[in-house]
């Protein structure tokens, strides 16, 4: 693993706590800013170095949006940058903790994830010498709470990184806030891509072109930003194509559902299309207008009949769809539960649709309607919270379920948020 010269800003992350260093005393940091911008990897390595060179047998806390992700965003490149520094390093999956000792040091590294408001239970009762927390502002208030309580230990400090998110969002207010950062005595770095010298500009470029409206500000300028507006803003004339002809499919379809009651049904099906996913078709069924409300049976006899002789790998259904799911089985239907993390899948597909991987035939009518009306909720953009109005929504929730259940895991391989 090859790694370029830290740059300036990187240097400063990796030596604020250092014996020489004006800032040693300060009982935490903060670093905050771009996607690719180095901030994880300096950090990682500097809360290690730090615990290493000032305890000998404590624990401390370290902490992702999930387990899962931590492993995948900052245990992939640590544990091999550590082991070429002269670190051993043993790491137990089964009860998520890293052993790390150099000469007579030992100390041990209790790796958590952070997801939900019952997490903080995860974390209650420890006694720990410092805490780090990756993507700080994707975790709940109380998680982190209660993992900065639990830093009780002579010397503990604390250690965020984030990208940012809406300019009132709990961790902005009470952490990043300058009076607040003043009050509870802590560093604050911005970081760009400029920062991370690994990158090259045709790098940087292809990051650019991924993103628009909030999240490029976000993601790429690194601005907390209020997201406001249409959601995908990004969205035009080249997302859209005439309905291209059988010999120009490839492969199996996908189909996803967005069910409802009283609220529209929605399939749509998807094929790939010279490399890029095609939503072909659509059926989008609202009762309230045709005063006519169907069964789960008949929906689901309109879906066999929606597929027809089309080859299909599964289809894809809200998790809460229940009775639907249990009518598609019975009638033989091959059935997925949806991803349904929305601010993710929003994120997903707004890439995709920026960069023009997801295309949409002309006769998609009720999407193509759909993506001019699909916009933020600006009452809770006023309480730091990003979300969708549940109104225009039933296509935009069927388009996020295939990107999140389907392309998920390649989007989040290709794209780490660092």
């Amino acid at each position: 693993m090859k790694f370029a010269p830290f740059s300036v800003q990187q240097l400063k992350l990796l030596t604020w706590w250092c014996d020489n260093s004006p800032v040693k005393d300060k009982n935490g940091i903060i670093a905050d800013g771009a996607i690719r911008s180095g901030k994880t990897v300096a950090m990682s390595l500097s809360y290690v170095f730090w615990a290493m060179k000032s305890f000998d047998g404590m624990n401390f806390a370290m902490c992702g949006k999930t387990i899962s992700s931590f492993r995948r965003n900052v245990l992939s490149f640590l544990l091999p940058m550590l082991e070429a520094r002269g670190y051993e390093v043993s790491y137990r999956r089964s009860d998520n903790v890293l052993t790390i000792s150099r000469n007579q040091t030992v100390n041990y590294f209790y790796v958590f994830g952070g997801k939900d408001e019952s997490s903080q239970d995860l974390i209650q009762g420890m006694t720990l010498a410092g805490a780090f927390f990756d993507e700080a502002a994707l975790m709940p208030e109380s998680f982190v709470l209660q993992a900065t309580a639990r830093c009780s230990v002579a010397g503990s400090k604390f250690w965020f990184n984030c990208n940012p998110e809406n300019p009132r969002h709990w961790f902005y207010e009470k952490w990043i806030n300058e009076k607040q950062r003043k009050e509870k005595n802590i560093i604050y770095l911005h970081f760009t891509m400029e920062d991370n010298l690994s990158l090259t500009e045709e790098t940087k470029a292809r990051y650019k072109s991924m993103y628009a409206g909030a999240f490029y500000a976000r993601f790429i300028l690194g601005e907390w930003k209020v997201a406001e507006g249409l959601i995908y803003d990004m969205f035009s004339d080249k997302n859209i194509i005439a309905v291209p002809g059988e010999n120009e499919l490839f492969g199996s379809a996908y189909v996803s559902c967005d069910y409802g009651t009283l609220n529209p049904t929605v399939f749509l099906m998807w094929r790939k299309h010279h490399n890029k996913w095609l939503c072909v078709k659509e059926y989008y069924y609202n009762s309230r207008k045709t005063h006519l409300q169907k069964t789960d049976a008949e929906y689901a006899q309109d879906l066999i009949d929606f597929i027809g002789s089309t080859p299909y790998q599964c289809v894809i259904v809200d998790p809460s769809a229940a009775s639907f799911i249990t009518e598609l089985m019975k009638k033989g239907v091959k059935v997925i539960k949806a991803d349904n993390a929305v601010l993710d899948g929003i994120r997903r597909t707004a890439m995709l649709i920026q960069t023009g991987e997801l295309m949409f035939t002309k006769d998609c009518t009720h999407t193509i309607a759909e993506f001019g009306a699909y916009h933020w909720d600006d009452k809770a953009a006023e309480h730091g919270e990003d979300k969708p109005v549940k109104e225009d929504d039933h296509a935009m929730d069927a388009i996020r379920y295939f990107v999140s259940t389907v392309m998920g895991r390649t989007i989040g391989t290709s794209v780490r948020r660092r």
